[in-house]
């Protein structure tokens, strides 16, 4: 009797941990005005490949797994402060950033590109922007790599969102918009970005975007695992192709 009731509690207690390991619930952070990347849908669910992405890592982690959203500005120290568990909201990997918090593997790749009005001339080497008014999101590889390589010769306008950006491009504000090339081939389709278009070849070719977690944290080799499982049963191509016709990754 003595022996089974020891059974008994260790078979408790197996599966008590088991439950346990099956309800962790981990809190992805996402700006969520980044379309197609994270934005709100009319009801202000989160969605976008971003979104996509990470709810297929919390499936193959076997966790559940919820958003919070960030202001973009604050959304590192957001993660630092652990109001969410991972980063998951198109965070260009830089050397600066490594400085705050781990980064995965990249989950895709992305260049940046100007945007201009179709019926403009708009040359993009130095001496032709000179003086002009160029929009971009504040706090991004964007704005980082024009104040690097163009300083004082621009009127750089930094933006809280890359929505505002585009507002302000229609509106005549600012001349062109540098940003992520599938952020902005994704605006182009628009009705608002029908008159616009790409001006010249991509300034950065390979900037590889990655999922931030707090230093030393272990999940960070989960996520990478879980990324390489996705990406070999066909998971991620199926979100690839649901939002472009072409690989990011």
């Amino acid at each position: 009797m003595q022996n089974f009731k020891k059974v008994f509690l260790a078979a408790a207690v197996t599966l008590a941990f088991s439950a346990g390991a099956m309800a962790e619930t981990l809190k992805m952070g996402i700006e969520a005005a980044y379309p197609p990347f994270n934005n709100k849908d009319a009801s202000g669910n989160v969605v976008g490949f971003d979104k996509d992405i990470g709810d297929a890592l919390c499936a193959k982690m076997k966790v559940e797994c919820t958003v919070v959203t960030s202001d973009w500005d604050g959304i590192i120290p957001a993660l630092n402060a652990k109001k969410f568990d991972f980063l998951i909201s198109s965070l260009s990997i830089t050397d600066e950033r490594k400085g705050a918090v781990d980064f995965t593997d990249p989950y895709y790749s992305n260049k940046l590109q100007f945007i201009a009005p179709k019926n403009v001339d708009f040359k993009t080497d130095k001496d032709s922007l000179k003086g002009k008014s160029i929009g971009t999101q504040r706090a991004t590889l964007a704005g980082t790599w024009l104040e690097d390589n163009y300083g004082s010769d621009l009127n750089v306008k930094l933006y809280d969102t890359q929505e505002n950006a585009y507002l302000d491009l229609t509106s005549g504000r600012v001349d062109a918009i540098l940003a992520d090339k599938y952020a902005n081939y994704d605006w182009l389709k628009s009705d608002a970005g029908k008159n616009y278009e790409f001006k010249g070849d991509p300034v950065v070719e390979s900037d590889k975007i990655g999922i931030a977690v707090r230093k030393g944290d272990p999940l960070r080799e989960k996520l990478n695992a879980a990324l390489k499982e996705i990406v070999a049963d066909g998971t991620y191509k199926k979100i690839n192709d649901k939002y472009f016709p072409f690989s990011i990754y």
